[in-house]
């Protein structure tokens, strides 16, 4: 820890970072607005459903009113910085909420006292434990009618834990709330403040041996003088402070600010961050000191590409301190880039400064190599300091996707990778087997999100459709073909016979050629215009049109002529014996099955095997998760997948989530094979 002697050292007493986290629809927006206006931030308060609100500046984000991005935004309460992060509450944008929890010192759950406990908080309370984060729950909206909140705090209680405790309680039929921990005495509508105050106190001493046998000798401890047992209580997760405000009316908004201030942990008090040293499994856990006077540390956490202004990082300083001219690596890089200008964001607004340190949240613009999750610094040993990684939800819900106009594919590609960059929870890919561009999102709203973006902000337009399918053909039997090639036209001929025979391989064996030919029946130079006929047929497929795998071609015999044969002519014959050879060994079309983990709340576990089982699917195993959610796994073809989160969502009340990766490939049901045959001849006929 620095020595708070020195003055940069003694400013980091005077930062705090908190992100605003929790499900949609709990007022974040809204509650982090009136901070911003308590604080003289912003002369007055901004409107969700007006669209003049700080955080939620991006035009899809004002039509759609709720937040689909992170945002950034500063305020000064008394002498002490704030760093507040408003963060959207929508599982599909777990991509920018998640990286929040990377800058800040408090993680704030906000939970709605309408619609009491939803899954994203209880999501967001883990996430915030697993990255060590101090964490207070936020009750929002304590006016709403016909609720009870004492009833709401027992079920925190229920769900979270016994540490959490109520740091205020709301007064005046919720117009106002009354403070517990500073305050031993009054009343509230919960009844006298007195017995919370001493729950607090209690739980806060018990981490300090010395302060417990102080209140077990005077009956009470002075609270002024429990800030570091409070500090470390709220490292442990021993304690989780309670507030109660309504960001309609503005009760218990002020008082939140002064417990930012007065009550959560600085840079130097909380649990430091989980920096590596190195690669891979040789990584080792490394210190990381919010020294002012250390060489400089930052984590890039957030990413936006402007068409206007270009690509900018958004980071938070764990070390050392950063000035303009300041010369800094990204990650390995070997090349330095200049900040050449240095930012604190007020929602879409720069705010230029001269210097950040430990704590800060600033920015740099216009340095091209930046990326998410890069970090930042201006010594040659921290070339392979990196952040542990976070625990990203792997993106599954795919959209096949091509530009309206021929010949944009390359600027299509380029823009995707701009978007790409800016969430961690999108994953482009081209498909090799069906020649597609694929995006893959957390859900359909994410992937409709990135095609608003594409038409109205880079001005682009896209057909989509659903990916199709990376279906397979292969043989159950050997058998034999035979192609005779004879063309003869005006001057020279075309002549080539292939005898050929095939046979099946293991699954997952590929393919293996082999020439058994003897006596020059087909001269040496030609066998390998043999192969590359039948290698169109592996391509193009025989009976469905999807590529031809797990199968052994030997060619033994065949014909050829002086003058007539060519390259060509045994290109086409071994082609079409190939075809012959095929469709006499009982050619089948093979499905990928994947394997699934599917998270889902326990009371509906027979809805969600059920539906599984309708499509084909095989359950292999379930366990329990945390908070009531059980975790099914099993097996289920690709293709039954197709909007399968639409329809996990209608189950699950919108609470289920689930995984997928290639398993094996197996043959389909015949019905779904005379099908797919059915569509391949009809595309041939046209």
């Amino acid at each position: 820890m620095p020595s708070r002697s020195n003055g940069l050292a003694a400013e980091l007493e005077k930062v705090r970072t908190l992100a605003l986290v929790g499900p949609s629809a709990s007022g974040k927006t809204t509650l982090a607005e009136l901070l911003l206006k308590s604080a003289g931030a912003i002369g007055a308060t901004g409107s969700v459903e007006r669209g003049s609100t700080v955080s939620d500046h991006d035009p899809i984000e004002r039509r759609m009113q709720h937040s689909l991005n992170s945002s950034v935004m500063h305020l000064t309460h008394g002498a002490t910085r704030i760093h507040l992060l408003d963060t959207p509450g929508g599982p599909d944008f777990l991509g920018q909420s998640l990286p929040a929890l990377e800058a800040v010192e408090t993680a704030a759950v906000v939970i709605n006292a309408a619609t009491g406990i939803e899954p994203m908080a209880v999501r967001m309370m883990e996430y915030a434990a697993s990255r060590h984060l101090t964490r207070i729950i936020i009750v929002n909206k304590i006016d709403s009618q016909g609720i009870s909140l004492q009833g709401l705090l027992a079920d925190i209680q229920a769900t979270f834990g016994r540490e959490c405790l109520p740091l205020n309680l709301p007064n005046a039929m919720d117009k106002k709330v009354v403070d517990c921990f500073f305050n031993r005495h009054g009343q509230s509508d919960f009844g006298p403040v007195e017995a919370a105050h001493r729950a607090l106190v209690e739980q806060v001493v018990e981490v300090d041996a010395a302060f417990v046998d102080r209140y077990l000798e005077e009956g009470d401890v002075d609270p002024s003088e429990l800030h570091a047992p409070l500090e470390q209580a709220l490292r442990e997760g021993h304690l989780i402070p309670v507030c109660f405000v309504s960001a309609r009316s503005g009760a218990g908004v002020s008082e939140l600010l002064d417990v930012i201030v007065r009550l959560l942990p600085d840079p130097t008090e909380s649990n430091p961050p989980d920096f590596l040293l190195g690669e891979g499994d040789e990584a080792k856990p490394m210190t990381v000191s919010p020294d002012p006077s250390l060489h400089v540390l930052a984590h890039v956490f957030k990413v936006t590409v402007d068409p206007y202004v270009g690509k900018m990082g958004i980071f938070r300083v764990h070390q050392g301190t950063l000035t303009r001219d300041s010369q800094l690596f990204i990650g390995d890089g070997r090349k330095p880039f200049k900040v050449g200008h240095l930012f604190m964001l007020q929602g879409k607004n720069y705010v230029e400064v001269n210097r950040v340190m430990p704590g800060d949240i600033a920015a740099v613009a216009k340095v091209d190599e930046i990326h998410f999750d890069a970090v930042l610094h201006d010594a040659a040993e921290d070339d392979h300091v990196h952040l542990a990684p976070l625990d990203f939800p792997i993106p599954v819900h795919g959209l096949a996707i091509e530009p309206k106009r021929h010949g944009d594919e390359q600027r299509m590609w380029e823009i995707l990778g701009k978007l790409v960059d800016e969430d961690p929870c999108l994953r482009l890919e081209h498909a090799v087997v069906t020649n597609e561009t694929i995006v893959y999102g957390l859900g359909e709203l994410h992937l409709r999100v990135l095609l608003e973006r594409l038409r109205e902000v880079y001005k682009f337009e896209v057909n989509t459709r659903p990916p199709r399918i990376a279906y397979r053909e292969t043989v159950t039997m050997p058998a034999e073909g035979h192609h005779r090639h004879k063309k003869q036209s005006g001057g020279a001929g075309q002549f080539g016979e292939v005898f050929l025979r095939i046979e099946p391989l293991a699954r997952g064996a590929g393919f293996q050629f082999a020439d058994e030919v003897r006596g020059g029946t087909i001269p040496g130079q030609f066998i390998p215009a043999v192969e590359k006929g039948v290698r169109e047929v592996l391509e193009h497929g025989a009976i469905a049109g999807y590529p031809v795998v797990d199968v052994k071609v030997v060619v033994y015999d065949g014909k050829h002529h002086s003058v007539d044969s060519k390259d060509i002519a045994f290109a086409t014959a071994g082609r079409k014996a190939f075809i012959a050879a095929i469709q006499a060994a009982r050619a089948i079309v093979l499905e990928p099955i994947v394997n699934v983990d599917i998270a889902t709340p326990d009371r509906v576990v027979g809805d969600v095997t059920g539906d599984l089982s309708g499509r084909r699917g095989l359950v292999t195993g379930t366990s329990n998760g945390a908070a009531g959610m059980v975790l099914i796994r099993g097996q289920v073809p690709l293709a039954e997948l197709s909007g399968y989160q639409s329809r996990l969502n209608a189950l699950t009340s919108g609470q289920g989530r689930y995984t997928m990766e290639l398993s094996h490939y197996e043959a389909v049901p015949p019905s779904v094979q005379q099908t797919l045959m059915g569509q391949h001849h009809q595309k041939d006929d046209e």
